[in-house]
């Protein structure tokens, strides 16, 4: 009774090591940041994902960053393609950033059933404050031209007003 499963060991350490070493995780972060895009006065949370391993066709990451300005969070939904490696999530814009504040991301992926296959918490702090970015866009449209209501008469301001947090 021995000989025989004795002679089954190797067959079952051989199909043993064909297994995937990555682990169950699909995605792993790869960064998050705060953007602050001075010329159209907005700021946005970006966080990136690395796949780690294929993900069934079809699949989605869901993310709900909190919304520094309080209320509710602020949510988007992105399809994940098999031909792309890394997943880059930008949130809607946000206003209220305070420096130094560690404020919540959770990131779900989803299969094409809806079964959960991975969830990620993280915290994206900022290392300025909302405030220094411009009250309103510098510039407009296609082509960036001058925004007038910053720009009187073509001229800039002497001072440029700042964004400020109505919470």
């Amino acid at each position: 009774m021995k000989r025989p499963l004795l002679a089954l060991l190797p067959l079952a350490l051989l199909l043993s090591a064909c297994q995937r070493e990555t682990g169950p995780d699909p995605l792993k972060l790869t960064g998050k940041m705060f953007v602050f895009n001075y010329r159209l006065a907005y700021a946005t949370y970006l966080v990136t994902l690395e796949k780690t391993q294929p993900l069934p066709d079809g699949s989605v990451v869901r993310a709900s960053f909190e919304n520094p300005a309080g209320g509710a969070p602020l949510t988007l939904e992105r399809k994940l393609f098999a031909s792309l490696p890394r997943v880059v999530l930008e949130s809607p814009d946000v206003t209220c950033v305070k420096k130094n504040h560690p404020y919540k991301v959770s990131i779900r992926v989803l299969g094409p059933g809806g079964e959960q296959l991975q969830s990620l918490e993280t915290e994206v702090t900022s290392s300025l404050d909302q405030d220094i970015l411009p009250a309103k866009p510098l510039v407009i449209g296609p082509a960036y031209e001058k925004n007038p209501a910053v720009f009187k008469d073509g001229k800039a301001p002497a001072h440029f007003e700042t964004a400020t947090c109505a919470g």
